[in-house]
């Protein structure tokens, strides 16, 4: 116990008797309690006076935090109701809006000489014609030779287990196999149970197809006719200071995504056509449903479509009574895949997206787990898109000399071709820019 001259003991003491005074009893009756402080000396003052921030929740406020928490869970849920009810609807305006972008640089060339509505049908109604004559001339054939493949698939799995049992010594069967992926006999019935539709099911699928196709053609016609206002629109919706970032994202968006799909569709059609005319020289089975594969597969899935578009007609090819028709297949693959990468590919996609095949390849990934087949088709001009307003808007840094010294130097001596050409180009601008700058 501490003495009674002890200065802690006499500071209490002073401390009780003013807080017990009457003049402290009144400022205490004004002012709230939480509104008071004790200063070093003892003295009970208001917390204002000694710089002390007094904060008191009110019920007001109380109600306030409520009612926007309330406002948060209400928006959540109809944003979820939407997604889950128009989901697909979402994605057949985004999908028509993108084909719509891929369509502007036709419309506008065209736009320029007549209404940009005629424009846009003209455009249209000649993809429509194409359509309609290549179904005419391999329709037929076409839906043959798939119906025949997808009958030859039991076949095809077979031959690959008796090849692969006989090359390792394994006792590899179709049931473990299926099994294995979680696919089992019972799983195998229900799907083709629910598969096999009656006469009325099939009419109503076929009527709900073609009413489909004619909304997403629709949607298409109206977004590209009307692009222009729509881009205004879209333009009014962000303050003046804003607009310029707007306007540059619509033209990265337009530039990536048109370019994307366009120089794809322009790679898979020469891919599908030339993989055609080999493997009719080949006798290849089933030649044009596989060419078809081989080209959309090697163009929309990027780094490994290629790999994975070449497995099957390989397949089918080494299981026929001519197995090297399957080593040709996979002969040519390789030659037309160098090709394209050296001569084909650059000159069409030169403008398009340019993105590292590992972060295309994450994309395509990310895109299909979150919205399927439209995420995975359009997961890489998106990621090319936000690449773009990174590298415009982001802020980079010089590199310091000893790390850009040290990074060369682990570097192979000269390089790849594609390299020595990317650092003969930049050079060249980096001497025009200089020299620019000089004269003026």
């Amino acid at each position: 116990m501490a003495p009674a001259g002890c200065p802690v003991r006499a500071v209490a003491r002073e401390i009780k008797e003013k807080t017990m005074s009457d003049d402290v009893r009144h400022d205490a009756a004004v002012a709230p309690a939480e509104a008071l402080a004790i200063t070093s000396d003892g003295q009970l003052v208001p917390a204002e006076a000694t710089g002390v921030a007094a904060q008191s929740l009110s019920m007001r406020s109380v109600w306030r935090i409520g009612f926007a928490l309330l406002g948060v869970v209400a928006v959540g849920a109809f944003a979820l109701f939407v997604l889950r009810d128009g989901g697909d609807l979402i994605f057949t305006v985004l999908m028509s809006l993108f084909a719509a972008i891929a369509m502007a640089p036709g419309v506008d060339r065209l736009a320029k000489h007549m209404r940009r509505g005629a424009a846009t049908g003209l455009v249209m109604g000649a993809f429509a014609v194409f359509v309609v004559l290549f179904l005419a001339a391999f329709g037929k054939l076409f839906v043959d030779q798939v119906v025949q493949l997808l009958l030859y698939v039991p076949k095809l799995v077979d031959g690959t287990l008796e090849w692969v049992n006989s090359s390792f010594s394994m006792s590899l069967t179709r049931d473990n196999v299926l099994s294995s992926v979680g696919l089992t006999p019972d799983k195998l019935a229900a799907a083709a149970e629910k598969a096999g539709m009656s006469a009325l099911g099939f009419l109503g699928s076929t009527l709900g197809a073609l009413f489909s196709v004619f909304t997403f053609g629709m949607f298409i016609f109206y977004l590209s006719a009307q692009m222009p206002q729509f881009e205004r629109w879209v333009g009014s919706l962000f303050p003046a200071r804003a607009q310029p970032v707007a306007q540059k994202v619509w033209t990265i968006t337009a530039e990536k995504t048109g370019g994307y799909i366009a120089s794809r569709l322009i790679l898979a059609g020469i891919n599908a056509a030339t993989t055609a005319i080999v493997f009719i020289i080949i006798g290849m089975p089933y030649w044009l449903a596989l060419a078809l594969w081989t080209g959309i597969v090697a163009q929309f899935v990027p780094t490994i479509g290629t790999y994975i578009s070449i497995i099957l007609p390989v397949a089918v090819g080494l299981l026929t009574p001519t197995p090297w028709i399957g080593v040709i297949a996979l002969v040519w693959a390789v030659l037309y895949q160098q090709v394209e990468n050296l001569f084909i590919e650059p000159k069409i996609s030169s403008k398009a997206v340019d993105v590292n095949p590992a972060v295309s390849f994450g994309a395509v990934l990310l895109g299909a787990a979150l919205f399927g087949v439209a995420g995975a088709f359009l997961a890489v001009p998106v990621i090319a898109m936000l690449l773009s307003l990174a590298d415009i808007y982001g802020k980079r840094y010089e590199l310091l000399p000893s790390i850009s010294n040290a990074i060369d130097h682990a570097r192979p001596a000269g390089g790849s071709k594609r390299a020595q050409r990317k650092a003969a180009a930049a050079a060249a601008a980096d001497g025009s820019a200089q020299a620019a700058h000089s004269s003026a």
